[in-house]
């Protein structure tokens, strides 16, 4: 072990089994010219404007394994800046000595000995695009990533759980029109390995990538993945700056193109890093317009309602939404909103943001999760039934006790959680649901929840995973194609990736939650606010749009409202 400590290398440790593994680089050129240059000062790049041409990989073939795909661990650094310029130094020594493959993807991270958050990083960037951001909830000890660092005697120094991540420009991404394919997927993992897991392919698919796409929502295709070029790791006592370069030459990208842009990136990215206050300026709404509107939105509930109590029909649920655009008096910053709702509404939840070149900035912070794998291992959840917080523990329990015992509430909860039971048995071995009913609180609302375990055939169903959860009953209704034909008939605005799944694909391991409680923030157009709400026998329509009212306000709460919409805010049932 001591012996390859000179060479570059990443460890991960397995949960499990509790033992270390090793991932060694690959001995080629690169690899001897890193060692050579990686100490080596260099003075700084002139600045140049990021290049627009990427590379695409899902136009690749899917059938053709890349070069080489590999990890390389710098010495660790006390700060950002000194971070930037080891890369900067190991890029430079990889220019004059290319690796002897015509495809591949190779990531050089570089610990830094002081924890910083990803979304303070990314804030800093100047809206550097694409851009994206993914944060976990907190997990239990046996699904956690550790990510161990080399002391350089062969021996492990750091062990820290990875928190959220951020990234700028794509090493490589993948978007097409046509909806989500089996190509698609192996076009994603020709560039991911078991052997190199922060390699990862961070994105989004839309809720109905058969309905049409709406004019703020064409950027995103019908799924948008990127592999960072320039990536900051949040850790739970360091961090990490890593940089990733793929080259593919039948896709006429090649390592010399990949070696340019990565540059051109690097020289825009600021180690100057400030905390966020964890406050959006405040600025006023100057509208809000909600579509459907309450009149309209009275209208499709009911007419949803007489279809589900058709004795001829098999819909017993379906999920209606709502989208309000809000604009204000000054432009909203994303990432500040984002971090605002990191803060004040991300326990128990997860954030994200995802916004490729020239788009608006799709940003959320969603309590549920579609699925997490790891190797074998799969989990999902059923979440349905939405209740306020009370303002003090006794009401706080009153209203759990009326969610629990509602049999409305208990209809749409079961109606979901035997749904993706289904779906799970027919890739899994078994299935463990535990438990089967019980709360889930969150900040300011509490749902039914339950969480359902199995255990794969196959990882390669991984696909299968994603093309049978997807979209669940939570966010569309049951049987899923009437609930969807119902929703695209009803439903007079776009989802785009509101209520799809959000996330990311690595080697032996991926997680998406789903795209809920989500925005579209439009520079010069305010935002678009997406909710919605389940609808069964016994829903009553103002009573749902009060549960919409609800799930938007912590995104409008940060804003300045106007005193007549303040006054008639602030009286929504439940407290904020």
């Amino acid at each position: 072990m001591a012996s390859a400590a000179g060479h570059c290398l990443v460890r991960f440790m397995d949960p499990d089994s509790m033992k270390s593994i090793s991932m060694y680089a690959q001995p080629v050129s690169c690899w001897q010219s890193l060692q050579k240059f990686h100490h080596v000062n260099i003075t700084r790049y002139q600045s140049c404007s990021l290049s627009m041409a990427m590379m695409n990989g899902c136009k690749g073939d899917p059938r053709l394994p890349v070069g080489i795909i590999d990890s390389c661990t710098l010495p660790a650094v006390p700060s950002p800046a000194l971070a930037l310029e080891k890369l900067h130094s190991a890029i430079f020594g990889l220019k004059s000595n290319p690796p002897p493959f015509t495809s591949g993807i190779i990531r050089l991270q570089v610990p830094i000995e002081e924890q910083i958050q990803a979304i303070d990083w990314l804030h800093a960037q100047h809206q550097l695009l694409p851009r994206c951001f993914f944060s976990g909830r907190s997990r239990k000890k046996d699904s956690d990533i550790f990510v161990v660092f080399p002391n350089g005697n062969g021996q492990s120094s750091v062990t820290h759980n990875l928190v959220s991540v951020a990234g700028v420009g794509s090493a490589v991404f993948f978007r097409n029109l046509h909806p989500f394919s089996y190509n698609d997927w192996r076009s994603i993992k020709r560039f991911l390995s078991t052997e190199c897991p922060m390699i990862r392919a961070y994105g989004a698919m839309r809720f109905d990538a058969r309905a049409n796409i709406s004019s703020e929502w064409e950027d995103f295709g019908s799924f948008y993945f990127m592999i960072p070029q320039v990536e900051f790791d949040e850790l739970e006592r360091s961090s990490t700056l890593a940089v990733t370069l793929a080259w593919d030459d039948a896709l006429s990208w090649t390592w010399a193109k990949a070696i340019s842009t990565l540059e051109s990136t690097m020289d825009k990215v600021s180690s100057k890093i400030v905390r966020l206050q964890k406050e959006v300026s405040r600025t006023f709404i100057l509208s809000n317009h909600h579509s459907p509107s309450k009149m309209h939105w009275d209208l499709a509930v009911k007419k949803a309602l007489e279809i589900i109590n058709r004795s001829s029909t098999p819909l017993t649920k379906v999920v209606l939404a709502r989208s309000s655009r809000v604009i204000t008096a000054t432009d909203i910053d994303p990432i500040a909103w984002l971090a605002c709702l990191k803060q004040v509404e991300g326990e128990n939840a997860y954030q994200f943001c995802l916004q490729p070149p020239d788009a608006p900035a799709f940003i959320g912070n969603t309590p549920e999760q579609l699925f997490h794998r790891k190797w074998l291992k799969i989990t999902s959840e059923a979440l349905a039934g939405t209740r306020g917080r009370g303002g003090t523990t006794a009401l706080d329990l009153q209203i759990e006790h009326d969610l629990l015992s509602s049999p409305k509430d208990h209809l749409e909860f079961t109606i979901v959680r035997e749904s993706i039971r289904s779906k799970l048995e027919a890739i899994c071995n078994r299935v463990v649901i535990e438990p089967k009913k019980a709360i889930r609180k969150l900040p300011r609302v509490q749902h039914l929840y339950a969480r359902l375990a199995g255990r794969l055939r196959s990882e390669d169903e991984e696909y299968d995973i994603m093309a049978s959860l997807h979209p669940s009953p939570a966010v569309c209704g049951f049987p899923t194609e009437e609930a969807r034909l119902l929703i695209a008939e009803t439903e007079v605005f776009d989802r785009g990736m509101y209520a799809g799944p959000v996330g990311w694909f690595g080697g032996g391991e991926s997680e998406f939650a789903v795209g809920i409680r989500s925005a579209l923030v439009e520079k010069g157009l305010g935002a678009l606010i997406y909710a919605g709400t389940g609808i069964v026998e016994g829903s009553n329509p103002s009573l749902e749009w009060d549960e919409l009212e609800l799930k938007t306000s912590q995104f409008t709460k940060f804003l300045k409202l106007e005193v007549p919409l303040r006054s008639r805010f602030e009286n929504i049932g439940t407290p904020n």
